[in-house]
């Protein structure tokens, strides 16, 4: 076929209707058509020439231009579209046909006194190509495959921002356990995994879910669904209640066990509103309506609050609470419930702890009243056998020390001497022999753990920093981390202990310091100062950045108090 006048209008008829058809913009279809037509004008003048095709918008007219590039003799590599500033010469004026011209940094030249110059361009119309059938079959093969990728960046862009929303649609068919979806200009894919356990799917279902994520990939925009996502619940709510929608009430938390239970933690920015009465509605409307979608599952509302302690009462309904023990110091948090309790606590396969859990963020051990008292009588009875064995005395004031507070050598031998004073029975001459005893035992246990630190490869390096008491350097050589390089290549969870999620459930990575109460704050200073210390990290680089910190911190403490000033004077 030629691109004649006959067929010219028919180009830009065809672009319409393909335009219209998949709902892109004609000049995309008109840009598709050049370069088939381009590629086609190749394969007739020589696949080396750079062959340009340009069609006219209102006639449809099609322009085949051939383009050469000036360039060094020596970057010369492609004879047929670039040569050199010797051989641009021949055709270096101002062309006599009107469709050849010579342009220079884009724009089009009308001076050729100074002769050509490097990346001047020479733009050459050329007689439009009869496409045969075989050219005529690969030109449709690239306008389809640029049509198809306009498609899918079309795709793209429309649901990309729909990432982290709810959305309907209909169910096309199952392949291998998952869902394909029609979701009307496009598919997704519910996954078996992001399926509640007992839902089963026929073709053109109406189906509601959670758009979790949306990928650009090479066949096609990927949108990825889930029905078992927290957020998918949490989008559900927000849908029932127009005071989440509003920001009158907000989603703290939340944790699900899919299709079973989940508890949600909501909070009230206004006092004359109850958050998880609004929640529920007027007879459990609201929450049923939610309930409904997900098959049945059943949902904790609580109260959230900023009390760590008040906030896990909460979480643990319906079971009740006697007290929480909140140590900063320890890992996990102790929850003491009733011995009736204990089982509602729990809850069935350990759910009810296990969503609070996930609620609170916290690790939670649950105990009864009495497995409580036991305890604490055992770590009562192991300290007081502790000052019993190490300070040489006897049971009585052994007791008397743990009952006032104190747990370890240290606590005795460095407090202040009046907080001794302060125990019934303890004169100055008492106070000193103990602090004395105390201090000898631990200096004493101190040069066995360095000695046996140093027969274990630690050098004077990481003897000598500081902070490192000589039971950590022990630690530490076990572990062969046994100079200051070694200890600088450290990681600061490596030293302080941490958690690590797997499959939503929480791993404990126990700390090389952890036992000696090093906080992550702590292992981080520490590495970070080794490192200046070797010259790995420049200081001026961390004052700086301490120096930005701090600044931050003072602007804001200002703007609140210039509001409080402000306020105050209102």
């Amino acid at each position: 076929m030629a691109i004649t006048s006959a067929n010219q209008l028919e180009l830009l008829q065809t672009a319409e209707a393909v335009a219209r058809e998949k709902m892109i913009e004609p000049e995309l279809v008109i840009e598709a058509m050049e370069d088939s037509l381009a590629r086609a004008a190749k394969s007739r003048y020589g696949a080396e020439m750079d062959i340009r095709v340009s069609i006219d918008r209102k006639t449809g007219n099609a322009t085949f231009t051939r383009v050469r590039t000036v360039v060094d003799e020596e970057a010369l590599e492609n004879y047929q579209a670039e040569f050199t500033p010797e051989q641009a010469k021949l055709y270096f004026e101002k062309p006599a046909n009107p469709a050849n011209y010579w342009t220079r940094e884009g724009e089009k030249l009308d001076d050729f006194t100074g002769g050509p110059q490097v990346g001047d361009v020479f733009s050459e119309q050329v007689p439009p190509v009869e496409l045969g059938r075989i050219a005529a079959q690969s030109a449709k093969q690239v306008i389809l495959q640029r049509v198809r990728e306009a498609e899918r960046d079309r795709q793209y862009e429309e649901f990309k921002d729909r990432a982290g929303t709810i959305i309907n649609g209909v169910v096309k068919r199952e392949e291998y356990g998952n869902i394909i979806v029609d979701v009307g200009r496009g598919e997704a894919i519910l996954r078996r995994n992001e399926k509640i356990g007992r839902e089963s799917y026929r073709p053109n279902d109406r189906i509601r879910a959670y758009v979790k994520d949306v990928r650009r990939e090479t066949r096609g925009p990927q949108i990825f669904l889930s029905r078992t996502d927290t957020q998918f619940m949490a989008e559900l709510f927000k849908m029932e209640v127009p005071e989440i929608y509003d920001g009158v009430i907000e989603i703290k938390a939340v944790a699900r066990d899919p299709g079973s239970r989940a508890k949600i933690a909501v909070i009230s920015y206004d006092n004359s509103i109850d958050p998880v009465g609004a929640c529920v509605g007027m007879r459990g409307s609201r929450v049923q309506a939610v309930v409904g979608e997900l098959q049945g599952e059943k949902i904790d509302i609580i109260p959230w609050s900023e009390d760590q302690a008040t906030f896990l009462v909460n979480a643990l309904q319906p079971a009740e609470v006697s007290k929480v023990v909140v140590d900063e110091d320890a890992p996990r948090i102790e929850v003491v419930v009733p011995e009736e309790q204990l089982s509602l606590a729990i809850g069935r396969r350990g759910q009810n702890v296990r969503l609070a859990s996930q609620l609170t963020g916290l690790d939670i051990d649950i105990m009864t009243e009495e497995e409580e008292s036991k305890r604490r009588q055992a770590e009562f009875n192991a300290r007081t056998k502790l000052f019993m064995d190490n300070l040489d005395l006897d049971e009585f004031f052994a007791q008397l020390l743990v009952a006032e507070g104190f747990t370890n050598l240290e606590e005795v031998a460095y407090i202040e001497q009046e907080e001794l004073l302060s125990i019934d029975g303890v004169d100055e001459g008492t106070a000193e022999e103990l602090q004395a005893r105390a201090r000898d035992v631990i200096e004493a246990a101190n040069r066995a753990a360095l000695e046996n630190a140093r027969s274990l490869g630690a050098d004077d390096t990481l003897v000598e920093f500081e902070g490192l008491t000589p039971q950590m350097v022990e630690a530490l050589a076990k572990d062969g981390v046994k100079s200051l390089e070694d200890f600088a290549t450290c990681a600061d969870w490596e030293l302080a202990g941490g958690w690590t999620t797997v499959d939503g459930q929480r791993h404990k990575d126990e700390g090389l310091l952890e036992p000696f109460g090093i906080t992550l704050e702590a292992a981080q200073d520490m590495v970070m100062t080794a490192r200046v210390m070797l010259g790995w990290v420049d200081p001026d680089e961390l004052l700086g950045e301490a120096g930005d910190d701090d600044e931050a911190e003072a602007d804001a403490a200002e703007a609140e108090t210039a509001a409080a000033t402000e306020e105050a004077g209102a």
